[in-house]
C-alpha cells in the first residue's frame, strides 16, 4: 500500500469517525457559516450537511442568541483559547427534541458546548469548532437529586401531623429573630396557644378525632399568618406563632381574629360534629427580655393567664 493510499484511508477513517461519534460537531467560518455538520447534528436537526453548508448558523437556528454567541465566539477567535458553556448556564445551544426514554421528563436535550479555535498553517484562527454534548441524563438526575434534597430539607423542618414547622426549626427562627431585634429594636410578638380541654376530646372521641382537631387548627393558622410569619407546633396540642415586625396591638388583633374563627368552626369526622376553642398568650419583645427562651416563658405565662381566667381568650404578658 502506497503512502498516498494510507493517507487517503486515514482521512476516510477520520471523517467516518467524526460523522458517527455521539457528539455534535459543527465547524463555522469567520462569517458564522457552517462548513462541517456531522451525523449527530444531522440526526437531531433533521438537516443534511448539504442543506446547511455555507448557511449562516443564526438563519437556521433562531433559538441561538446572536449577540451572546458572537461575544463568546469572538473571544475564541481573538484569544485563541477554548471556551465553554454548560447546561446550568444555558440549557441548550440547539433546541433539539429529547427522544431518550430514560429522561422522558425533559422536552429538550440539555447540552454542554465547547468552542474550539481552529488555526491555519500561518497561525491565524480561521474557523471555529463547536462540540455539542448531550448531557440530558446528567442534568435530569441532578435536578431530581436537588429536588429530593429540597424535599428532605423541608421534611426535616416540618411537623408530620400539622405540616407546620417543628420545634427545632421554629425555635432556631425565634433565636434568629431575637438576635435581629437586638440590632434593629424592631417590634416583634410571640403568640403561644393551645386547644382547650383537649384531653377530653381524646378521651371522649379517640386519638383519630383528636388528630383531626389538631390538623384543623393548623390549617386555620396557615390561613391567618403572613408569609413572613413563623408558625410551628410546640408539642401536643400547643402551637407557636412568631409575628415578626408586629407590635403588641397588631398581635392582639391577629390573635383575637384567630380565636373567634376557631370558636365558630366545626370539625367533622364521620357522624361527629365537634366544636372546640383555643386559649392564647402574647409577649412582645422588649429590653427586659435577655434571651429568646425568656421570650417563650413570657408568652407561656400569658397563655397560663388565659387558661386560669376561663379559657377561650387572649391574654398579654404584662411588662414589669
Amino acid at each position: 500500500m502506497s503512502l498516498e493510499t494510507e493517507q487517503i484511508n486515514e482521512l476516510h477513517w477520520l471523517m467516518e469517525m467524526l460523522h458517527t461519534i455521539d457528539v455534535g460537531l459543527v465547524v463555522l467560518d469567520r462569517q458564522y457559516k457552517i462548513q462541517i455538520w456531522n451525523g449527530f447534528m444531522e440526526n437531531h436537526s433533521g438537516l443534511l450537511p448539504r442543506e446547511v453548508k455555507d448557511k449562516e448558523i443564526f438563519s437556521l437556528f433562531e433559538e441561538i442568541p446572536k449577540d451572546w454567541f458572537k461575544r463568546k465566539a469572538e473571544s475564541v477567535f481573538m484569544l485563541k483559547n477554548k471556551a465553554f458553556t454548560i447546561w446550568e448556564q444555558r440549557p441548550y445551544l440547539f433546541k433539539f427534541q429529547n427522544y431518550r426514554p430514560i429522561t422522558g421528563s425533559a422536552d429538550y436535550m440539555y447540552q454542554n458546548t465547547t468552542f474550539i479555535p481552529l488555526m491555519s498553517a500561518t497561525g491565524l484562527v480561521t474557523h471555529l469548532c463547536l462540540l455539542i454534548y448531550d448531557v440530558t441524563d446528567n442534568a435530569i438526575n441532578k435536578q431530581e437529586l436537588e429536588k429530593l434534597n429540597g424535599e428532605l430539607g423541608i421534611l426535616s423542618q416540618t411537623d408530620g401531623l400539622t405540616k407546620l414547622f417543628n420545634r427545632s426549626h421554629w425555635e432556631s427562627c425565634l433565636q434568629a429573630e431575637f438576635k435581629r431585634w437586638t440590632r434593629s429594636q424592631s417590634a416583634s410578638s410571640l403568640v403561644i396557644l393551645d386547644i382547650d380541654h383537649f384531653k377530653n376530646v381524646n378521651d371522649t372521641y379517640g386519638h383519630t378525632v383528636g388528630d383531626n382537631v389538631i390538623r384543623h387548627l393548623s390549617s386555620l393558622i396557615k390561613q391567618h399568618v403572613r408569609e413572613t410569619d413563623i408558625s410551628g407546633r410546640y408539642g401536643g396540642e400547643e402551637f407557636v406563632i412568631l409575628l415578626a415586625d408586629t407590635p403588641l396591638e397588631n398581635a392582639q388583633i391577629f390573635a383575637e381574629r384567630l380565636r373567634k374563627e376557631v370558636a365558630q368552626s366545626i370539625v367533622k369526622h364521620n357522624d361527629i360534629d365537634l366544636s372546640y376553642t383555643i386559649s392564647l398568650g402574647i409577649a412582645e419583645i422588649d429590653p427586659s427580655i435577655k434571651t429568646y427562651e425568656e421570650w417563650i416563658e413570657h408568652a407561656d405565662a400569658a397563655l397560663y393567664c388565659s387558661k386560669e381566667s376561663g379559657r377561650n381568650k387572649v391574654s398579654v404578658h404584662s411588662k414589669v
